[in-house]
């Protein structure tokens, strides 16, 4: 079992839940950080924290048997955490789940094999997993969830080919899809998505402290 952290506004008493899952190599400090540029005063936020800091060992575009069990393994983590919710009152469209770079992977990959209204699915640099992916696999009907895909146009480790078959499935899906996608190389997280986020997923605003 992974070690669960908890941040934001009490879960018993909060009516929306974030699900921030970190990069490879990262913490949950690292993708708590967020916290501080997105909307998420009003959340409570659940921190899953990788095993040795990485959710599977190699690219999320290699031979899918070099991932396994590492990935099966996270998916079902990260379906512990929205089972446990559910059972606590929360209707999906109250769960939304973030992620960067490995992380958005994964947000994204979990979303897609167990699609629901969800309040929305943002990944900061990311695409659905696999080295060919299995569109099959694929079935259900978002009903409308925002998905958000942030990224550049060369970044080193996911390309935007597979943002662009990502998008195509969620948008199969009834997915309610908006990318944003930059002319660059940075594997990074940018204003503009943060604001773009902010305005049309969180649209409360961020709380200033004086």
């Amino acid at each position: 079992m992974l070690n669960i952290f908890h941040e934001g506004q009490p879960i018993e008493s909060a009516n929306k839940v974030g699900i921030l899952i970190h990069g490879r190599g990262a913490t949950v400090s690292s993708i708590l950080s967020l916290r501080d540029h997105l909307n998420l005063d009003e959340f409570a936020l659940v921190l899953p924290q990788a095993n040795n800091n990485t959710w599977y060992p190699y690219s999320f575009m290699a031979p899918d048997h070099m991932n396994e069990p590492f990935l099966t393994e996270a998916i079902q983590e990260i379906d512990h955490i929205v089972q446990d919710l559910l059972k606590q009152g929360f209707t999906s469209d109250k769960i939304y789940l973030f992620g960067f770079s490995q992380g958005a992977c994964l947000s994204l990959e979990y979303a897609a094999r167990n699609p629901k209204k969800y309040g929305a699915v943002v990944a900061f640099t990311g695409g659905l997993i696999g080295e060919q992916l299995d569109i099959p696999k694929y079935s259900g009907d978002f009903e409308q969830t925002p998905v958000f895909i942030g990224s550049s146009e060369e970044d080193m480790h996911v390309p935007l080919s597979r943002i662009d078959e990502s998008v195509k499935v969620f948008k199969q899906m009834g997915a309610k899809v908006n990318t944003l996608i930059f002319p660059d190389r940075y594997h990074t997280i940018r204003q503009e998505e943060v604001d773009w986020v902010n305005s049309n997923i969180l649209t409360a605003k961020k709380k200033v402290v004086v």
